[in-house]
């Protein structure tokens, strides 16, 4: 499978991704991918699939947006966007949108082999908390410029 090819069904997964088809995981990813993100840094399937198990267990309605892929070789690089809702006791809160970047690296055999997610957790998540957003608010505006 050319990289091409397996980013496109690899956007297409997580575009879809639900709790269902969390353990199809292993269509795309080598079983021993690496995976690392501001809150993990895992090694295989199995440990990847627990990130995106959890994530349906913290927030609602979770759904990624790729915006942007760039492809070079055997790696790849996705511009994306994750709209969700607080999980509040069974009812979603406002919605809210954390955007970020994927840098991926494919295997011979078009799985991933390689997955670093990078995004700002303090403007993308503690800002949009109520009482960490208020200091990390506070915080970012005495140190502006």
């Amino acid at each position: 499978m050319n990289t091409r090819a397996a980013v496109d069904a690899l956007v297409r997964f997580f575009e879809h991704l639900d709790r269902d088809n969390v353990g199809s995981l292993a269509d795309h990813y080598a079983a021993d991918a690496c995976f690392k993100d501001p809150f993990n840094d895992v090694r295989g399937v199995p440990a990847i699939e627990r990130i995106f198990t959890h994530m349906f267990t913290q927030i609602s309605e979770p759904r990624f947006i790729v915006g942007e892929r760039i492809v070079d070789g055997q790696a790849a690089v996705l511009v994306w966007e994750l709209h969700f809702r607080l999980a509040t006791h069974g009812r979603g809160g406002a919605p809210q949108v954390i955007r970020g970047v994927s840098h991926l690296r494919f295997a011979g055999d078009g799985k991933v082999s390689w997955h670093r997610d990078y995004w700002d957790a303090a403007e993308e998540l503690y800002a949009k908390l109520p009482l960490l957003g208020w200091l990390m608010r506070r915080l970012q505006r005495r140190l502006a410029a």
